[in-house]
């Protein structure tokens, strides 16, 4: 029977286990801690031969902080008293090298309990140290790290919602401190219609059940101000697949969602300024072109004719602003473009002193110019360069008193061409010199403000002058000393080529033009007529209809050279009368030009795949619409 069997085992075979063991270090101590014994594994781990260290006392082993605290003796006396004792710590090797120790200490007595010594057993744990100080290291970097991270609140929630840490970026997002917040429950984090909707413990279930939860909404911070957080939590397993709890992460997404806001209302904004500078455009291009057909009728009562020339500048201002509306929205998108010709720039001056005449004018302003030189090349948009001086003037014009005088001064300097356009107006306060600048700014109070622009101006001016690599600045004396705004464009290289011919030409292009056959589109019945009398006064053959599908038949019976067709009607839309005239195109060349309300950018793209020849936005002038149907047939003008 098992129970009844012994091993009887020869004490020479304990003797030999000891000594030939390697991996621990046995030996025995008598009473004061002199060594008695020593086993091949001391002689390896300690580095002494037993006729080296037998008879020497223990605490050689140790260093000199615990002989000086007396530890070894301690030991001695602690493992007497309880039998036995176990310790770690660090003790040197014969080379004076140090090592991690595991040491048990065991008294030995004999059968009446009188001591005869101690055994010792040692271990080498030093590996095992030096990958648990890694590890302590390593966790005191990652704590580190999580505890300097200031842009994320990161902090562990037990598996019931209770805080159990939490980091400075909690305690800066939060508002919490260490002390108020740990042991608190996580709930409080939430707005009330979350914590009413159980959301804070529906998310700990999702993570508990699929190892994440992840949400985007307004959080709470302790004085009472929301944010909006985007949050992910997971969960924590321990090494048998036990829920110890949850990380929590919250990065406070305020300032990103305010700038999503704004994108969204700048989109909505420049849709709805699109919307409204078509919808202006539409009543607009009648008045103009009755205005300009008035014009041209002689012996007209000088009553009727200065009604007619106030409505010319009030319509003329109105679709200048309307203009400025969608120059706004271009400059917001980054989609206000320029387009290169060599230019000269003191054409560019004289057609902006006819744009302001009229503000000019009617302040009784007097406009004094002084030209240095007859030719400033530059490369540029003569329409945008226009308008760049146009509005110094105009600015010039509102913010001087009644019979002011402005002065242009143009002249070459230093290889840049140089305009500049002084008053003797209100001025500018220092603090206002740079925001002038800004988009609707106005150096006025808003009672002063009346009629004065939309506060654009300027800041279309700078803009436009540096898409042409120049500048434009201010400067002013102070208040009622006037001002002086400088405008700079790098000169280009003097050509033989006559600077402004092809303006000129659009100047002429009203009497030179060859009469043409001209069908007019559009369901806007007083602009589809007013262009047809002004396309007749101008000599040419026309043909009104007001929809698609008249076009189409139109096209085929009246033949017609030019067509000029709006692109925003019911049913059949402008751009599909287009795609169809293209097979007309191949049997009778036609030229086929959009003229709508529609004038950004990408209006002017989708009417160019449609098959336009030609995008001219509501109002056209007279020279502008001379031009575009007096250019040879087929031909694309740019």
């Amino acid at each position: 029977m098992a129970e009844d069997y012994k091993i009887t085992m020869d004490p020479a075979i304990y003797r030999m286990m000891a000594e030939q063991t390697v991996d621990y270090a046995l030996f025995a101590l008598d009473a004061e801690g002199r060594i008695a014994t020593w086993n091949r594994g001391a002689e390896r781990i300690k580095g002494y031969a037993p006729e080296e260290i037998i008879g020497r006392h223990f605490s050689v082993f140790y260093t000199r902080e615990a002989i000086e605290s007396g530890w070894p003796d301690e030991e001695l006396r602690l493992a007497a008293r309880e039998g036995r004792l176990e310790d770690e710590g660090w003790r040197l090797r014969k080379d004076g090298s140090r090592f991690w120790a595991s040491v048990v200490i065991t008294a030995l007595r004999d059968e009446n309990g009188k001591l005869l010594g101690f055994s010792k057993v040692t271990r080498d744990l030093t590996e095992r140290k030096k990958h648990e100080e890694a590890l302590r290291q390593s966790e005191e970097r990652f704590r580190l790290l999580i505890e300097g991270v200031t842009d994320y609140a990161v902090f562990m929630i037990d598996p019931q919602g209770m805080v159990t840490s939490w980091n400075t970026g909690a305690e800066r997002i939060k508002g919490y401190s260490r002390e108020e917040i740990v042991g608190k429950h996580f709930s409080r984090f939430y707005i009330e219609r979350d914590l009413e909707s159980g959301k804070p413990w529906e998310e700990l279930a999702l993570a508990r059940r699929t190892g994440r939860a992840e949400d985007e909404g307004w959080r709470v911070r302790k004085n009472g101000e929301h944010f909006w957080a985007r949050v992910v939590i997971t969960a924590l397993h321990d090494s048998k697949g036990r829920l110890a709890g949850f990380a929590k992460v919250t990065q406070d997404l305020t300032e990103r969602r305010h700038l999503r806001d704004l994108e969204k209302a700048s989109q909505n904004v420049n849709e709805f300024l699109g919307m409204l500078a078509h919808e202006l455009r539409n009543p607009l291009a009648p008045i103009r072109f009755a205005v300009n057909v008035m014009g041209k009728k002689h012996g007209v009562d000088p009553a009727n004719e200065k009604m007619r020339q106030m409505i010319d500048r009030q319509s003329a201002h109105l679709a200048h602003i309307v203009e400025d509306l969608m120059d706004i929205s271009r400059v917001s998108r980054g989609k206000l473009h320029i387009f290169r010709e060599t230019v000269n720039l003191v054409d560019v001056v004289n057609q902006a002193i006819e744009t302001a005449t009229p503000l000019i004018a009617s302040a009784q302003h007097k406009l004094q110019l002084d030209v240095l030189s007859d030719s400033l090349p530059v490369s540029g948009d003569f329409h945008r360069l226009t308008q760049i001086v146009a509005n110094l003037l105009n600015n010039a014009a509102r913010y001087s008193a009644p019979g002011g005088k402005i002065t242009v001064n143009a002249r070459s300097e230093n290889g840049w061409a140089v305009v500049d356009v002084s008053d003797t107006g209100q001025g500018i306060e220092p603090e206002m010199i740079e925001r002038i600048f800004d988009m609707f700014v106005q150096g006025r109070s808003p009672l002063q403000r009346v009629g004065s622009g939309l506060g654009v101006g300027l800041a279309l001016a700078r803009r436009l002058a540096e898409l042409h690599g120049g500048s434009v600045v201010a400067h002013s004396d102070g208040v009622n000393k006037g001002s002086v705004f400088t405008f700079r464009a790098p000169l280009e290289a003097r050509t033989s080529a006559a600077d402004g011919v092809g303006r000129a030409d659009a100047q002429t292009a009203l009497t030179t033009t060859t009469p043409r056959r001209i069908l007019v589109v559009d369901d806007n019945e007083d602009a589809a007529v007013s262009l047809g009398l002004l396309l007749q006064s101008l000599g040419h053959e026309t043909c009104v209809v007001y929809n698609g599908t008249e076009a189409i038949k139109m096209a085929i019976a009246f033949r017609p050279d030019v067509v000029l067709l709006d692109i925003g009607m019911p049913g059949i839309s402008g751009y599909e009368v287009a795609r169809r005239l293209q097979a007309l195109k191949e049997q009778r060349p036609m030229r086929i030009i959009a003229i709508t309300g529609w004038g950004q950018e990408e209006d002017k793209a989708k009417s160019k795949e449609a098959g336009f020849d030609l995008h001219l936005v509501k109002p056209v002038d007279a020279e502008q619409l001379a031009q575009a149907v007096g250019h040879r047939t087929g031909a694309t003008l740019h």
